[in-house]
């Protein structure tokens, strides 16, 4: 029994020893993994390992030796969490002392030694002996990139795990490091010992009389000049090393003597990522320097950002110039002062001033603007900068406005006060007699009325922004002020067609000082628009009628414009919908533009309103019930036909009216939104015209029952409402309703009822929560398509019917829609249909604006357009290929719409296989496919040029011969192509060169100039192929 037991012990160590040759003597290296399999297995342990390994660790021949020491590496970093204490200080004596060993094998004790710096059985004291062993044995940028990245590890392991012991070595263990990373060159390297660097200095390990030691062996990398290989496998990028270097660099004030002075030379220098490097370094460090680090260097510092800003070519040096300015003001600003310091903030100003505030007289001159760029840098970071530098400044610009007489000279001047006057907003003054505006206000108001009044459009336009800004200083503006402000922008919104600029900067401009004073514009403001409304809605009969109706709509433009506060909302809307009326009820033809404008100044109105929710729910209780009388009484027959009524019920009119309600409704609380749908579905399915105002009608509204044309167009605005309602809001009456719209969408003597009863009855499917009542309404809806769709006059609508259900469907994910998906298909060979069905794919993809809209709360998944890809193009591929010669264009049209809405990640690996139907869809005579597919290739020419390339001879051919298309949209989109052809790889298309830029003379004379504009630049690209820098 004991020889068994003997023998089964033996067996295992032979297999080990066997193991062992064969890595260290076999050169192989899979037995490593096996033998620390075996380990964590409890097969042996790492004692037996290393008598197993006795042999080789003692062989006279350093590569044996290696070889032994680095299977005991090997095996150890996989299994150091076994190790017990005992067994850890004894491995850490025999590394320790194998560091003295050839240099052969030192790469195998270091791995040794990383794998022990994992060990959470580390004693106390050994992470000390190891680091000390390694600075005094290791001559490290000796060693090989891997080994070096070896030695960073072993100190970022100690430095996380054993912090306060390393502290315990104070400055000989900084010392220490900067001998490991002095003379480091690689980058992958550089990245840890960078961190290493910042970790010694954010956790205070001590550094001794090493800073500048310590500084040097970082700062000797700045600027970084490091450009990574091609196909670099490590993905180092040189904005890494830069922002590793400069997290170093900017971590403590104790460079500060030595790096400003570095800073200052790289920015005079003439490399312009220098120059960057430098200055975003400068302002990395302003977040932890104070008055004492910069005292010494803000003369030389100030001097090289000057230049840089007065004289540099670059956008990106001005931009960086002028941040690291507002970061030293900032640092300097926050300094706290010890008593009877000095102050750096006002000298460090006062030079800036000093060497900035003469060139501001000169506003013809090129340093005008760096010099006020400067100064607005150094007064916006902080609140005693912006108080010092506007007082200085403001009134000399104030009177170099009124010293020049010219409009462009003022325009600039006062674009340079208006920056001043931003800045002040950043700050906050609890006494106004601390506020720096508050002496120059009666200036300032008299310069920008003064501004307002000229007669350049560009002055006036900066007059209307620096007016907006003073207006949102706090109790700046005086009562007389703001009546006269109120005068010039009503003045302002009435200018001509040439001054739009103007007039919709001064709209912008009464809309935002509305919200603030809305007192002001209430008494001064919509008074006189209610007049010029008055007066421009009853002059309509005079001769001058053009110019009565562009008044008419800026007055329009103007109450929407301003009602942006809810009292004032109380005053406009009023108005606006008393104007509507009287525009309905005028003896003249009105036009249709006329009312349409007056919805379209409603709905903004509405979507101003959307934000409050009291406002929102008055505009909605005012406005909709008196839309809704309006196209009621429209809609009733009348013993004396009126044109003017009749057209309220014209498609456009209607649509202006549908976008009014839907606004009005979007954001309505759940319990006001059920408030109103209890009154607004009883009024189209029962006729309850209670809650209209002037509802004494002629005759009953029943638009489902025996309803005349004119009722049943109105379904488009209950559309506009029930479409528009949150989906917990129940709606009465639910079931009639639907049947009643179901009938209504199979209706043929009104397609713009029909379609918009389908569309209502799709979005009310959309929202309705999955179960049994909302598969019966599906049962209707399938039986009701298959019906109308088997022959007759309502196929037309059927088929409307179908798309809109099917869209509603898809939007949710519900099962049935890929049934009615696949009917759509079987619709595209249907001779009369197949057309309609086609250009159906385009609406299943794209979004609506009316109906089925996120912001009406239906119920729109996400990546819906990439299922229905994904489920749907490879029957409409195998569709197209079976289908008749005479229909396959239009699985060509669906197909095309299909791709053009998806997103492109989702289409580019499909490219292949799709690229030859896309080809084939430009052949198309259909302008719509081939505009469809144009739009879907030229992208693809330019994220995909390797497919592309393979098709480059007969893209080349379809693109120059639609080139000469008749639709002028198609010849624009192809000569776009043209031009992202030349994209593809040079070697490809350079062999055509010569054939395309023949080609391309013929656009260059088209009759359009869009098209020449287009042929021009994609004839230039072609011209510059191939050549040196192109």
């Amino acid at each position: 029994m004991a020889a068994a037991a003997a023998l089964e012990a033996v067996a295992p160590l032979g297999a080990l020893w066997g193991l062992v040759q064969d890595f260290v003597m076999g050169q192989q290296e899979g037995p490593a993994d096996q033998v620390a399999a075996d380990v964590k297995a409890g097969s042996y342990t790492v004692l037996q390992v290393v008598e197993a390994l006795g042999s080789s660790l003692e062989n006279p021949e350093p590569r044996t030796r290696a070889r032994g020491i680095q299977l005991l590496s090997q095996v150890l970093l996989q299994c150091h969490s076994l190790l017990l204490e005992k067994e850890v200080v004894h491995l850490i004596l025999f590394y320790e002392n194998r560091l003295k060993d050839h240099h052969l094998v030192i790469p195998s004790v270091l791995q040794g030694l990383r794998a022990l710096s994992l060990c959470v059985a580390l004693p106390p004291g050994l992470a000390v002996s190891v680091l000390k062993a390694i600075f005094q044995e290791v001559h490290v940028q000796s060693l090989m990139q891997v080994d070096r990245h070896t030695v960073y590890n072993i100190i970022t392991n100690f430095m996380r795990t054993r912090e306060e012991e390393l502290k315990g070595l104070g400055a000989d263990f900084t010392f220490g490091f900067i001998q490991v990373m002095d003379g480091e060159k690689d980058p992958r390297n550089l990245l840890v010992a960078f961190r290493i660097v910042h970790d010694l200095i954010s956790r205070d390990y001590s550094l001794g009389p090493f800073v500048e030691e310590l500084f040097e062996v970082t700062s000797c990398y700045f600027p970084i000049d490091f450009t990574p290989p091609p196909n670099d496998p490590h993905g180092i990028q040189r904005e890494d090393l830069i922002l590793s270097l400069r997290a170093v660099l900017a971590s403590t004030p104790r460079f500060a003597e030595f790096l400003l002075p570095l800073l200052i030379e790289k920015v005079d220098s003439e490399i312009l990522s220098a120059k960057l490097d430098s200055l975003q370094t400068m302002n990395a460090c302003c977040a932890v320097y104070g008055q004492k680090e910069l005292k010494d260097f803000l003369p030389g510092l100030w001097a090289s950002i000057r230049r840089e800003v007065f004289q540099t070519a670059s956008e990106r040096v001005e931009a960086e110039g002028l941040a690291a300015l507002h970061s030293l003001t900032a640092c300097l600003s926050r300094s706290v002062l010890r008593a009877g310091a000095e102050d750096l903030l006002d000298s460090f100003l006062t030079n800036i001033l000093q060497d900035c505030r003469h060139h501001l007289c000169e506003p013809d001159m090129k340093l005008v603007w760096p010099s006020a760029k400067l100064l607005q840098a150094a007064a916006g970071a902080s609140a005693r900068a912006c108080e010092y530098i506007t007082s200085s400044v403001l009134p000399l610009l104030l009177e170099q406005f009124h010293k020049h007489s010219q409009s462009n000279q003022r325009r600039t001047i006062l674009e340079m006060i208006l920056g001043f006057l931003k800045l002040q907003q950043k700050w906050s003054y609890e006494d106004k007699d601390e506020k720096p505006l508050g002496g120059f206000k009666d200036q300032l108001c008299s310069l920008v009325f003064m501004a307002l009044t000229d007669t350049s459009t560009q002055l006036q336009l900066v007059g209307i922004r620096a007016l907006t800004v003073l207006g949102a200083q706090p109790d700046l503006l005086s009562s007389a002020d703001l009546e006269l402000a109120v005068g010039h922008l009503y003045r302002l919104s009435f200018l001509e067609d040439d001054s739009q600029s103007c007039r919709m900067a001064a709209l912008e401009a009464s809309g935002a000082l509305a919200t603030l004073y809305p007192l002001a514009f209430s008494n001064h403001l919509v008074p006189k628009l209610a007049e010029e409304l008055h007066q421009g809605g009853s002059d309509l009969t005079s001769g001058d009628r053009p110019s009565k109706c562009s008044r008419c709509l800026r007055c329009l433009q103007a109450l929407s414009a301003v009602s942006t506060h809810p009292s004032i909302v109380k005053e406009t809307l009023p108005l606006l919908l008393q104007h509507l009326r009287q525009v309905n009820k005028g003896n003249v033809v009105t036009g249709s533009s006329e009312i349409i404008a007056v919805c379209q100044s409603l709905q903004q109105v509405a979507e101003k309103c959307q934000q409050d929710l009291e406002s929102c729910w008055y505009f909605h209780e005012t406005a909709v019930p008196c839309l809704l009388a309006l196209a009621v009484q429209a809609s009733m027959p009348e013993k004396e036909p009126s044109i003017s009524r009749k057209v309220l019920l014209e498609d456009e009119v209607l649509g202006a009216i549908v976008s009014v309600i839907g606004a009005a409704t979007t954001h309505l609380s759940p319990e006001l939104a059920a408030q109103s749908v209890s009154r607004i579905v009883p009024l189209f399915l029962d006729g309850n015209t209670s809650f209209l105002p002037e509802n004494s009608f002629p005759s009953r509204f029943q638009p489902f029952q025996d309803g005349s044309w004119g009722q049943r167009r109105l379904v488009a605005l209950l559309m506009a409402f029930v479409c528009s309602l949150p989906r917990n809001v129940e709606i009465p009456q639910l079931d009639q309703l639907m049947r009643e719209l179901l009938e209504l969408s199979c209706c043929h003597s009104c397609p713009f009822s029909s379609t918009a009863a389908a569309k209502c009855f799709a979005g009310l499917l959309n929202k309705h929560p999955a179960g049994q009542q909302l598969d019966e309404f599906l049962q209707l809806a399938v039986d009701t398509v298959e019906a109308g769709l088997g022959s007759g006059p309502s196929r037309h609508q059927a088929f409307t019917l179908l798309l809109w259900v099917t869209k509603a469907l898809v939007l949710r994910y519900h099962p049935l829609s890929s049934c009615l998906t696949a009917r759509l298909m079987d619709l595209l060979s249907d001779p009369e249909l197949g057309p309609e069905a086609a250009d159906g794919f385009s609406l299943l993809m794209s979004d609506c604006t009316d109906v089925l809209t996120r912001a009406g709360h239906a119920e729109v998944r996400i990546m819906f357009r990439q299922r229905f890809f994904t489920d749907n193009v490879p029957a409409l591929v195998q569709g197209f290929h079976a289908a008749s010669q005479d229909v396959k264009p239009n699985f060509l049209k669906g197909l095309s719409h299909v791709l053009h809405r998806l997103p492109k990640p989702v289409l580019l690996p499909e490219l292949p296989t799709l690229l030859s139907l896309l080809l084939e869809a430009l052949s198309c005579s259909d302008s719509v496919v081939q505009l469809s597919t144009l739009s879907c290739l030229q992208p693809l020419l330019l994220e995909a040029p390797q497919v592309m390339s393979l098709h480059v001879d007969m893209l080349i051919t379809k693109f120059l011969n639609l080139s000469s298309s008749p639709s002028m949209a198609v010849r624009i989109a192809a000569l776009q192509c043209m031009h992202a052809l030349t994209r593809l790889p040079t070697p490809v298309v350079l062999p055509y060169k010569p054939q395309v830029i023949r080609a391309l003379a013929k656009p260059l004379d088209d009759k359009k100039r869009l098209v020449r504009k287009e042929a021009v630049s994609a004839r230039g690209e072609w011209f510059l192929l191939g050549s040196p820098g192109s």
